[in-house]
């Protein structure tokens, strides 16, 4: 199922994989596309998943720092050839996510929704309609409006909405912003190009909406003419840690760790969300595809939960980060060579100190995934890898021989096994010989093992076998 097509308003997807929209800092603060953006989202065309959204987009002028722009008819050429370019190599369908969001200040005041005028709101909307054409005139398949997080949109959602007007308070009066948005957006498009909405399914925050009501939300977007739900959660302010001489930043608390589920979550944290909307939906009888998104790293998982009828589209952001070709890789039965993403949450520590987006596992200073076409598999030295676990101040310690490769050995993927089943546990770059295992305690029989992998994903062979009695 998994590489089955999925049609959306005329639009044929090649697959039922998503790139969401990921922050790149790639950009300048002109907001111009440059050509590191366009290499990162070639990377991204060549691994031919069936929808790439390209990161966030402002359809206004507020300063913003390094944020693509799309406020303005001087950004169309830079997004036409990006479109272009894309196009030229890939299958993939290509779709700009859009973007309003309000000021905020390093003395920690930020704007809030309650601060608009109705001409403010009106403007806004107005911002979204310019910005959506543009992206149609650009020559792109589609557009997602951005409608998640600590963003305006979102904000007018959030249950925190303290607007005591026609645009807060109850339910339907938080949809009215977005709804007239979406109504602005689909006149100016046409009804023959498809529109997605990125939205936070559970806002993760004390007195936020929960699934409860965001499968209302869903229905009424829907309702009113969404060609898919793109869900995510949280990310939002009021949560947000505070760091001086820096502006908040919505991702630093808890539910920034919703939106992204670093390793200590279980696989697929948020399907739950899925499953819950999708599930309303379809008792409504509409069938709008549902994107699931939140730690789905396999494409076993992925299979499970189209399958299942949990929702339509998955969405793969950090392991395509991690390894762009892994849409490409997996349809070709190659799963085993892909860089499979740890969840270390080093690309989100990265946005949060407002520094270029990078994987943990690329080698230190790239600004872009490495790729590499060899067949030559790493090799342990003539003594093996002579794997050892022993147990230091209450954790597992492993050490292992460094591997050697014709171009470069890339990584190692550290493996643990508990009652006959073997688990990833992370990946480590190639200098690192070393492992702490701070989840395992006594009175549970372990054993590990390790296999390096070069830039192709080649692998080596595993390692021997290192057992730990309880």
């Amino acid at each position: 199922m998994l590489f089955d097509p999925l049609t959306l308003n005329g639009l044929t997807l090649p697959n039922r994989i998503c790139v969401p929209a990921m922050v790149t800092r790639l950009c300048g603060e002109d907001g111009f596309v440059n050509a590191d953006i366009t290499d990162r989202y070639m990377a991204f065309a060549r691994g031919e998943a069936g929808l790439i959204v390209v990161e966030a987009m402002a359809v206004h002028r507020s300063k913003s720092g390094p944020l693509l722009r799309i406020c303005g008819d001087e950004f169309k050429p830079g997004l036409s050839e990006l479109a272009r370019k894309m196009h030229a190599i890939s299958p993939s369908k290509v779709a700009p996510q859009i973007i309003h969001f309000l000021k905020i200040s390093r003395s920690g005041w930020r704007q809030k929704v309650s601060d608009l005028s109705i001409g403010d709101i009106k403007q806004i909307v107005r911002e979204y309609a310019q910005a959506a054409l543009r992206a149609r005139e650009c020559g792109f398949d589609a557009v997602e409006l951005h409608m998640a997080h600590a963003y305006t949109l979102s904000s007018f959602l959030s249950r925190l909405n303290a607007r005591r007007d026609d645009y807060g308070g109850s339910l339907e009066n938080r949809l009215r912003a977005p709804l007239e948005v979406l109504a602005a957006v689909r006149a100016a498009v046409g009804r023959d190009f498809a529109v997605g909405i990125r939205f936070d399914a559970d806002e993760c925050i004390k007195g936020g909406y929960t699934v409860e009501e965001s499968r209302a939300i869903a229905l009424r977007l829907a309702q009113v003419g969404a060609d898919w739900l793109s869900l995510s959660a949280g990310g939002k302010f009021e949560d947000a840690q505070a760091r001086e001489g820096e502006p908040l930043y919505p991702y630093t608390g808890y539910s920034g760790e919703r939106t992204m589920p670093g390793a200590s979550y279980p696989d697929g944290a948020n399907l739950y969300m899925a499953e819950g909307v999708k599930a309303y939906l379809r008792a409504h009888g509409v069938k709008t595809p549902v994107l699931a998104t939140g730690k789905i790293g396999t494409p076993e998982l992925a299979e499970r939960v189209l399958r299942e009828g949990h929702a339509d589209l998955i969405g793969i952001a950090r392991p395509i980060l991690a390894d762009p070709m892994w849409p490409k890789k997996t349809r070709e039965g190659r799963f085993d060579k892909v860089i499979r993403c740890c969840y270390a949450n080093v690309c989100k520590a990265r946005d949060e100190h407002f520094q270029t987006v990078s994987c943990f596992l690329w080698p230190k200073g790239a600004k872009q995934a490495p790729q590499s076409d060899d067949s030559v598999a790493p090799v342990w030295p003539a003594e093996g890898a002579s794997l050892s676990a022993a147990r230091e101040h209450g954790r597992v310690v492993l050490h292992w021989n460094p591997a050697t490769d014709n171009e470069a050995v890339y990584g190692y993927d550290v493996w643990r096994e508990e009652l006959g089943q073997w688990r990833r546990l992370s990946a480590l770059p190639s200098g690192i010989t070393q492992y702490h295992d701070a989840g395992a305690i006594p009175g549970i029989s372990y054993a590990y093992r390790v296999q390096a992998y070069d830039f192709a994903g080649n692998r080596s062979e595993v390692s021997n076998i290192a057992n730990l009695g309880a």
